[in-house]
């Protein structure tokens, strides 16, 4: 590798730098070889060590280098055998949010404004495990391409797919369609003994905020994940993620 290539990967941590070139970086076995696998464009793998995936190997893109070399260019704090790059798919256009909107079948959580990459990866692997047909996400929550959210994604991220939209023009897109748009508030009716909809849209609020004002007018009912015992719980809430979860798997026990 030249240094000129080192450079440019190692640039790749950088949102800007992410944006500007359209790639991001999928480090370990297991992602690099679910990315080969998706029908992602790969553009470069570079593998170190011995008993690396074959599919990693055999890639035409595929190139060894030795050890200091992957540390150089990991962006994780302990460089795993495999690495890659890949090229951005283009973003959903309005038609495809529409169209999303309008399938009857449809379900789909919406977040606004997380900003943890951490939770957004988690929350597209429960899409994920959940079959949810979609993750939306306001323009302010974390980036996609955020190297902690596609580790965290586990491989989802390239089975799930993720759209950045303004999730109130999402909600009146859904609710047009007839389906139901909920969101989860302290405030709420208990999500266990509920009918929920299969063609919803489930809007999903921050870590620190909840679902804002502007949002929350779009929402038609409102769902909360009672603690256990009733009101003997000291903590809060639940994170966004482990709500999810939550969410999720009651949407799916009326599917």
């Amino acid at each position: 590798m030249t240094n000129s290539e080192i450079k440019h990967i190692s640039s790749l941590k950088s949102k800007k730098n992410r944006a500007e070139a359209g790639e991001f970086v999928v480090e370990s076995e297991k992602l690099v070889a679910e990315a080969i696998a998706s029908g992602f464009e790969v553009k470069k793998v570079f593998y170190c060590g011995d008993g690396v995936d074959g599919r990693i190997t055999s890639h035409p893109a595929a190139e060894p280098v030795d050890l200091k070399t992957m540390d150089r260019i990991s962006l994780l704090s302990s460089p795993s055998p495999a690495l890659a790059v890949l090229g951005m798919p283009p973003a959903a256009s309005a038609d495809e949010l529409s169209a999303l909107a309008s399938n009857p079948g449809t379900l789909c959580l919406a977040l606004d404004g997380v900003r943890d990459p951490g939770n957004l990866g988690t929350i597209i692997r429960i899409a994920d495990w959940f079959g949810i047909d979609a993750v939306l996400a306001s323009p302010d929550t974390v980036e996609l391409y955020n190297p902690k959210t596609i580790q965290s994604t586990m491989g989802s991220v390239f089975r799930k797919k993720v759209i950045y939209c303004d999730l109130a023009e999402a909600a009146r897109l859904f609710s047009d369609a007839g389906a139901a748009v909920y969101g989860t508030f302290l405030e709420g009716e208990d999500i266990r003994i509920q009918k929920l909809e299969r063609h919803a849209l489930v809007i999903m609020g921050s870590e620190s905020f909840g679902i804002r004002d502007y949002l929350a007018e779009s929402v038609t009912r409102k769902l909360f994940i009672p603690p256990y015992p009733a009101g003997g719980s000291g903590c809060e809430s639940l994170n966004v993620s482990a709500a999810a979860a939550v969410v999720c798997s009651e949407f799916r026990r009326f599917s």
